[in-house]
């Protein structure tokens, strides 16, 4: 009741023309005593709100519907809190809801629009058009097919379409002189999120490329697959350089069959609901063997969980870039009308009870952009960087990590579990 109140009293005085000033006042009178006792909404904001939408309505050069303006009223609620609370029409929902399933049509890249509607690619999930078409973390997408993109939307929109439809991107990419175009063909992306091979005789490397309904199981099955090759492992790598994240679940699942027994990760929020805590349970899957985790400026969000467990419990080194610092929790909240609302609910904290908000995961052995990082040129990016990003607690002390490509990270990253203690 607490939300209704000042909506209905809204809606009830929509319809009052700028003139009728006496029907207006009168209106918001009657309606003052109810919504004071119902809602801490300051009524004198209220009655801005309905001033400045009929001045809209009454004045602007061209017609505007009701619909519209409502639409854009309450985006508009969500668009300055943070860069990760979103109004989602229903189709677009819809579309969020895919991604994590692993199944939709576009071209295969974690995103986070910008408030002039530019959109930063997170990171291009490996295998898919945008990795192919080497799109890269730290690219902005200013224009899409020609046309400037609109502030307010979630990203995701403008990419989608039916597989087999090219879309012309253009990007602006650090250590570009000018803005230039790629052409993606959108496909049905079916991302495998797992996949795994032996780097040296006892020696496994596991990629996680994102984490979705199934990554867990996928991973468990990978595991077994490379255990049983080598006969059992020495040692692994595991790779979430660039991972966007995505479930928060399955990042839990498989810190909980890397470690026997302590903290994963803890979530704080305004309301009891958003305090939540993870612990692992006895049973690791790699048997006590060495273990690094390889990270970079676009491992975000639940990689960054992943990661952070796996180092505060000393089960691993991790090497690599300063991570991207996705700290927040999203979430999503159905509407009757089929829409939803994306809203940063809680932050996430490692073990040792450090917030990732803004700072990220610092890795225990820094790795540098080498020769495979294609022009040598080093792409920053970070959640820090994200104009009206929630604060984090020792943001101060934080700097902009890399984007590490290529093998050069992942034989680096050997010789480290090479010479960890067995």
């Amino acid at each position: 009741m607490r939300t209704k109140a000042p909506l209905l009293l809204a809606a009830a005085l929509l319809s009052s023309p700028l003139h009728a000033r006496d029907t207006q006042d009168a209106a918001l009178d009657e309606a003052t005593a109810d919504a004071a006792a119902a809602s801490s909404v300051p009524l004198d904001e209220i009655r801005r709100f309905v001033s400045v939408y009929n001045a809209v309505r009454q004045a602007y050069v061209e017609p505007v519907s009701d619909e519209a303006l409502m639409h854009a009223a309450v985006k508009g609620l969500l668009f300055d809190l943070d860069p990760h609370s979103i109004y989602f029409d229903k189709d677009d929902a819809e579309a969020f809801r895919e991604e994590t399933s692993g199944a939709y049509g576009g071209i295969g890249i974690e995103v986070q629009p910008q408030p002039d509607g530019t959109i930063l690619v997170v990171a291009p999930i490996d295998g898919t058009p945008a990795a192919r078409a080497g799109l890269k973390s730290g690219d902005v997408i200013v224009a899409v097919d020609g046309k400037p993109l609109e502030a307010g939307g979630d990203g995701r929109g403008p990419l989608r379409g039916e597989p087999g439809t090219p879309v012309v991107l253009t990007i602006a990419r650090e250590g570009r002189a000018a803005p230039f175009d790629v052409t993606v063909t959108r496909e049905t992306i079916r991302v495998a999120s797992v996949r795994s091979r032996m780097l040296e005789p006892g020696y496994g490397y596991l990629r996680i490329a994102a984490f979705q309904a199934d990554t867990a199981a996928d991973f468990a099955r990978e595991l077994a697959s490379l255990q049983k090759q080598s006969g059992g492992l020495k040692g692994l790598v595991l790779d979430l350089r660039s991972n966007p994240g995505g479930l928060l679940v399955s990042a839990v699942q498989i810190a909980d069959d890397l470690l026997e027994a302590g903290g994963i990760v803890s979530t704080r929020g305004r309301i009891a609901l958003s305090d939540t805590s993870f612990n692992a349970t006895p049973g690791d899957l790699l048997h006590g063997a060495p273990l690094v985790v390889l990270v970079d400026a676009g491992s975000a969000s639940a990689a960054e969980v992943l990661a952070g467990a796996l180092k505060d419990n000393g089960r691993a080194r991790i090497v690599g870039s300063r991570t991207f610092g996705k700290g927040s929790v999203q979430t999503l909240l159905p509407l009757d009308n089929g829409d939803s609302v994306k809203l940063t609910t809680a932050r996430y904290y490692t073990p040792d009870g450090t917030s990732i908000q803004a700072v990220g995961i610092v890795p225990d052995v820094v790795l540098q952009p080498g020769s495979d990082a294609g022009n040598g040129t080093a792409r920053r990016v970070s959640e820090a960087e994200l104009p009206g990003h929630l604060q984090g607690e020792a943001e101060a002390a934080a700097a902009d990590g890399e984007v590490l490509e290529g093998e050069a990270p992942v034989r680096a990253a050997l010789n480290v579990l090479k010479s960890l203690p067995r």
